[in-house]
């Protein structure tokens, strides 16, 4: 079998700085995140019928822990580690159990809880997997002070200087706009901007790479929700649904080690045969790219990936970054998240990340972000060692997607930002308890549109007509009844501050679709308002 493969839910938690939060352990991020994709999707836990868990530091069978906070269902759960592009092989694996018949829906979920500092080995009393690659960088280049894999990477940006003429301010120039894009991110590790000369001046790590060059350490997770076309058609999930037209994998070839080419060590040949097949099954070219998520660990690798994927011709990267086809308004938007080097590198979540903001692109959700006449998307995400995954997507259902439907803040605002938050999570709480009783006595569906001061706008739908009832941040935007308010007078109204008629009057409470229903509310308004 063959069949098509749909995400129809992702989510994933703001990437951290390691140890920076104390209630952050991997089983909370793994929560947070699964949760958000299940959210996102429409679907509770028990829907899902297998697990692909990714993670790179932690002992045995910490996939299972991290479930087990959405739900003990007993299903299978693999525990996924392939260094750096965990994530996406986690991504590859659930992908592959749908697309080959093995289940209907799986969740593919990465986490990382790091050390602070740069990568260092944990094992020395047997043969270290990158002895290899090691051997290539000493042979040709020798080993100098600093972290290994700046100088692996920083060694190809070297050659790529050496073979082709790159200068040092095209990898700087990488970073700057890497930097740039993050700004706009809210589930960005860095959201700084920096100028071109503050990224030139910042510490020189492995020439020609500085500081704000190299990726961080991070915490966080990510998630996504795989699915066949059967079950998107049964759930009615085509308007978000985003089909994954073709994804490979590839591992180290000869030429990796034969060649003592420092480019070649660090991928970029398992990363074009990739490229290529991926190409050839989806019977698309890269200049029919609008927007890519592709591994910048270094500014180094981001320059030398454009040419392994075909984005511009061998040694023609420089003048890419030179013609700003690298960025909003040249010919691909790369890296719109911030990449790694800006939004953070937490290993086992980085491709699911990826994968979570190609997906908001595609449906409309990426805020201030988003890459206008986005209709394919590439991913990339490599892991030395070797493993290299690309993949293409697009709208599995583009007549069934309505951009008015799409809910903007899933991707350029989180839930956490808004006061009224705290008041959807007892709506939820008391769901959970009363659910069916609720949903008897409401039978409704309400979509709350709240602004804050700054006009970011969260979107919350809080079903209490089917099941036993929900809520969801993010859209669709879509109920029996649209309630319109600011943050802070939707915190007074739902907290018993502020008079409903008195707020309608003076036009602080806006209106739309069933009156009737809208006249419950109070059914809803969580109990012990003190508490809030």
């Amino acid at each position: 079998m063959d069949r098509k493969v749909f995400v129809v839910g992702v989510g994933m938690t703001k990437f951290e700085k390691p140890g920076s939060r104390e209630d952050f352990d991997y089983p909370d991020m793994a929560k947070e995140a699964g949760m958000k994709a299940l959210e996102d999707a429409g679907l509770s836990y028990d829907a899902v019928e297998q697990a692909c868990v990714g993670y790179v530091y932690g002992d045995s069978t910490c996939g299972q822990r991290a479930v087990y906070q959405l739900g003990m269902t007993g299903i299978p759960v693999y525990n996924v580690n392939n260094n750096c592009s965990t994530g996406s092989t986690a991504l590859f694996m659930a992908k592959q159990l749908v697309q080959g018949g093995m289940a209907d829906c799986v969740l593919a979920l990465g986490f990382e809880k790091m050390e602070r500092g740069s990568l260092k080995a944990h094992y020395n009393d047997r043969t270290n997997p990158m002895d290899k690659h090691m051997e290539v960088m000493i042979e040709s280049r020798g080993y100098e002070k600093g972290p290994a894999a700046a100088q692996m990477f920083g060694n190809a940006g070297r050659e790529h200087m050496e073979k082709y003429g790159t200068k040092p301010e095209h990898f700087a120039k990488i970073a700057w706009k890497n930097h740039k894009h993050s700004t706009n991110n809210p589930y960005s590790q860095f959201q700084q901007y920096y100028t071109l000369e503050e990224i030139q001046g910042s510490p020189q790590i492995h020439t020609p790479l500085t500081k704000l060059q190299c990726c961080p350490t991070s915490d966080g997770s990510a998630a996504a929700i795989l699915c066949s076309e059967d079950f998107v058609r049964k759930h009615n999930l085509e308007a978000q649904a985003v089909e994954i037209l073709a994804m490979q994998m590839a591992t180290d070839l000869p030429s990796s080690f034969k060649e003592k080419s420092c480019i070649k060590m660090v991928g970029y040949d398992m990363s074009k045969k990739a490229a290529e097949q991926v190409y050839r099954k989806a019977g698309i070219s890269p200049d029919q790219v609008q927007v890519v998520e592709l591994h910048d660990c270094f500014s180094c690798n981001e320059l030398i990936t454009y040419e392994a994927l075909g984005l511009c011709p061998e040694g023609k990267a420089g003048e890419m970054v030179d013609k700003g086809d690298n960025t909003y308004g040249g010919r691909y938007v790369i890296n719109p998240s911030g990449g790694l080097i800006s939004k953070g590198h937490p290993l086992g979540a980085t491709g699911l990340a990826q994968c979570a903001e190609l997906c908001w692109q595609l449906r409309g959700m990426a805020g201030k972000r988003q890459v206008s006449g986005a209709r394919i998307a590439l991913q990339h995400n490599i892991g030395l060692g070797g493993a290299a995954v690309v993949g293409l997507y697009r709208l599995g259902f583009p007549q069934k997607h309505s951009a008015q439907l799409q809910a903007v803040p899933a991707s350029s605002v989180a839930a956490e930002d808004f006061k009224s938050n705290a008041v959807f999570g007892q709506i939820k709480q008391a769901l959970e308890k009363e659910g069916a009783t609720i949903v008897k006595k409401m039978n409704g569906v309400f979509c709350f549109r709240v602004k804050k001061a700054d006009n970011s706008e969260g979107i919350w739908v809080v079903d209490a007509k089917n099941g036993t009832g929900s809520v969801k941040f993010g859209g669709p935007a879509n109920g029996d009844v649209t309630i319109l308010m600011s943050d802070e007078d939707m915190f007074s109204l739902m907290t018993g501050k502020l008079n409903p008629q008195s707020a309608f009057f003076q036009g602080k409470l806006k209106i739309q679709g069933n009156m009737g229903l809208a006249m419950k509310l109070k059914e809803i308004q969580p109990k012990g308002q003190s508490k809030l």
